[in-house]
């Protein structure tokens, strides 16, 4: 083993059909899988599962995206409980791709829980 590395993050649903309906508009793909029963929804994220489930406590997920506004109007109607706005602008590769700016928004999907979407921007001079 090399070391560790994130694997899979649960996310609480209550309807799996509405919420997988939700999660594959948002991050424009379908599921990879799904089990029913127990009620389980998986979507591959760059390698990491995100996992739709009935029994799993909610958890705050920041996903990025190419495009704040587009990902927002791929969902439709929704609660936005904060709209587009820069972060901070990284000037290392710390926390982000150097000399790009973090912008981010964030809404509530039709589960209840709060999404955080994260885009990067070239910096404005």
């Amino acid at each position: 083993m090399t070391g560790s590395a994130l694997v899979q993050v649960a996310q609480r649903v209550q309807d799996l059909e509405r919420a997988a309906a939700f999660y594959s508009a948002l991050i424009s793909s379908p599921p990879v899988a799904a089990f029913n029963p127990p009620g389980l929804v998986f979507f591959d994220l760059a390698g990491v599962r995100l996992l739709l489930d009935r029994e799993a406590p909610s958890a705050l997920l920041y996903l990025r995206v190419d495009d704040l506004e587009s990902a927002v109007a791929r969902v439709g109607d929704l609660e936005i409980l904060s709209t587009a706005h820069r972060i901070f602008t990284h000037d290392t590769n710390t926390l982000g791709p150097i000399g790009q700016e973090e912008w981010q928004s964030f809404i509530r999907d039709p589960e209840g829980n709060t999404v955080g979407l994260v885009e990067f921007r070239d910096r404005k001079l």
